[in-house]
């Protein structure tokens, strides 16, 4: 009876493996992948930000004289100046750092469409090309290029020199622990995250179009803005995503050149969790900078998904 239960089941799972068990097992991957290493920790996360710090560890608990849950860390987050400035700082400078990113990242783009094929990938290959370097290696570059004595300092004070009055002249420009300094470095670093989205958007584009604007009158800045603008419009919100989203919260940069005074949310978080050893404060802290970033991107997604299934 066993045996005969035993090839039942064999039969039946056989069958489905068959019918269509590879297909949802391929699918369910991804899922399981999600699962694992996004659901749980950021659930674990929303745990602790609802606990209570104590001289334990690790420095949080449940119960006891405080309630289960416990929600002092998030009106800390949203009462307490500190914080309040951190995100509005973060938020500014990643802001910043995204347009500059498009300005630069477009014409760039636009002209890789617009170059041979042998060119084409060349010039690619330059644009991924800082990646093969280490990411802290190149932040240290720069810390070196901003320093007081280096030539990439020296220059730019001889052109503020020769530009502004006598009076207003300077021996060095202060750069490092400056938010000047997080935005120039976050720009070169992120720049790659703008041109490569940009680039799959603008080369699918027919360019018969801008062919018929040209022959019916159009100037080329009027095809600029009426034609190739308008459809360009998927690839500057994803790069502006994928610019936007890893600044705002951004610790390497902010905690090698920028100022210690006006600190960015991904180098609070981090000082919340090693320094102050107030775990909850920092999942707190986390969870409403996922908020932050995530709602708007999900409400863009529904609105892109609505559109286009309305066509």
């Amino acid at each position: 009876m066993t045996q005969s239960s035993d090839r039942v089941t064999t039969g039946a799972l056989q069958r489905w493996f068959d019918i269509r068990g590879w297909a949802q097992l391929v699918i369910g991957l991804p899922y399981i992948w999600l699962i694992l290493f996004f659901l749980l920790p950021f659930l674990i996360v929303v745990g602790m930000s609802v606990a209570t710090n104590t001289a334990t560890a690790p420095p949080f608990s449940f119960g006891g004289e405080h309630p289960w849950v416990n929600t002092g860390s998030y009106v800390r987050v949203v009462t307490d100046g500190l914080y309040l400035r951190a995100f509005l700082t973060s938020v500014s400078n990643a802001l910043v750092a995204a347009i500059l990113c498009l300005l630069i990242g477009y014409p760039m783009a636009l002209c890789l469409t617009r170059v041979s094929k042998g060119w084409r990938n060349i010039l690619l290959m330059l644009v991924i090309l800082p990646f093969w370097t280490s990411f802290l290696l190149r932040v240290y570059a720069w810390m070196g290029l901003m320093g007081k004595n280096s030539w990439f300092n020296g220059l730019l004070t001889d052109a503020w020199n020769f530009l502004v009055p006598l009076d207003w002249a300077v021996r060095s420009i202060p750069m490092m622990q400056t938010n000047f300094a997080v935005v120039l470095v976050m720009v070169y670093t992120y720049l790659p995250f703008m041109i490569l989205p940009l680039y799959a958007s603008l080369e699918r584009l027919d360019p018969t179009l801008d062919e018929a604007a040209m022959d019916l009158g159009s100037r080329p800045a009027q095809v600029f803005r009426d034609v190739t603008l308008p459809q360009s419009i998927p690839g500057i919100i994803a790069g502006g995503m994928l610019v936007f989203i890893p600044a705002a919260g951004e610790l390497v940069i902010p905690t090698l050149v920028g100022d210690a005074s006006s600190p960015m949310i991904g180098r609070l978080i981090s000082d919340e969790f090693a320094q102050a050893r107030d775990w909850p404060m920092a999942s707190a802290i986390a969870v409403a900078l996922l908020v932050l970033m995530v709602v708007p991107t999900m409400i863009y997604s529904h609105y892109q998904a609505k559109s286009e299934g309305s066509k």
